[in-house]
């Protein structure tokens, strides 16, 4: 791994910080997301990201809550754009009002097939891959990032083919990586590691989420196939009974987890925020 040889005080000050946000499902939760957005505005990110719901249910939320970021607010903003249940009229509809929106900048995914969707049609869609579309966005003049997996994607059958189809994400284009949530550092190393000795040079933006209730874990490894390791287990088993300190341990888990990251001379985190902008501040406030 080629770290740098800087002394970590001086690593940390610039270390590059990005955000994760999602459109609530309600109309009515809009100000308190944009309260959100406005606080997280004063963290200083690099960009903040919005997710795009499967089979695009939530597309014109995504468009709307970009265009402000970027917009409004004056910050680089990523639209998360999921090609799982796209069609070829529809991404070039979705494109249209990305450009219409001020949108500049994607993150190109699958997506999960969504519930409304057989299992014929989607082992039959038309875009089964996001390297399929990244072309396509940048024909259209997008700077567009795709996904890695620090622990592999959970369908991929080995760690060489994952790597193989993510190099192929940036040779079709990919400008950036965003990795899906981790906890153990070690294995984003290793991630680094072979994705170096594959040839893959863009930038890696690491991705954390802090565990801030005993609940949210069975739910994360669900969603993400993230490992646990002993050090979260034994954080958890300690205080999962207790809800304050179970934030509190989770919140300085996760800033640990970025402190020794920058260390080890990585410059990139977007942290997973769940629409909390009050555990993104304290955790910055741990990593300054």
């Amino acid at each position: 791994m080629n770290t740098m040889q800087t002394n970590p005080q001086d690593i940390l000050k610039t270390l590059s910080l990005s955000f994760e946000v999602f459109p609530p499902k309600k109309w009515e939760d809009f100000p308190g997301l944009y309260e959100t957005l406005d606080e997280l505005k004063g963290l200083h990110p690099e960009f903040i990201s919005c997710t795009y719901g499967a089979g695009g249910s939530n597309s014109k939320k995504t468009a709307e809550i970009v265009s402000h970021i970027e917009n409004e607010l004056g910050i680089r903003s990523i639209a998360h754009l999921t090609c799982a249940a796209l069609t070829e009229d529809k991404l070039l509809s979705t494109i249209e009002n990305f450009k219409n929106a001020g949108i500049h900048s994607v993150l190109a995914l699958r997506g999960d097939k969504p519930f409304d969707m057989s299992e014929e049609d989607f082992a039959n869609r038309q875009y089964k891959h996001p390297s399929e579309i990244i072309p396509i966005l940048k024909k259209a003049g997008f700077r567009v990032a795709a996904a890695c997996y620090p622990e592999k994607h959970y369908e991929a059958p080995s760690t060489e083919e994952d790597l193989h189809w993510l190099k192929h994400k940036v040779e079709q284009g990919a400008d950036a990586l965003i990795s899906q949530l981790f906890f153990d550092n070690d294995a984003f190393y290793r991630f680094m590691d072979a994705a170096d000795q594959k040839g893959i040079t863009v930038p890696v933006h690491a991705g954390i989420m802090p565990i801030t209730s005993a609940k949210m874990i069975n739910t994360t490894i669900n969603l993400s196939g993230a490992s646990i390791p002993k050090a979260l287990s034994d954080l958890i088993a300690t205080y999962g009974e207790n809800p304050s300190d179970m934030r509190k341990a989770g919140i300085e888990y996760a800033a640990r987890q970025i402190n020794d990251l920058a260390e080890q001379g990585m410059h990139y985190v977007h942290i997973y925020t769940m629409n909390h902008s009050e555990t993104a501040k304290e955790i910055c406030g741990l990593i300054k």
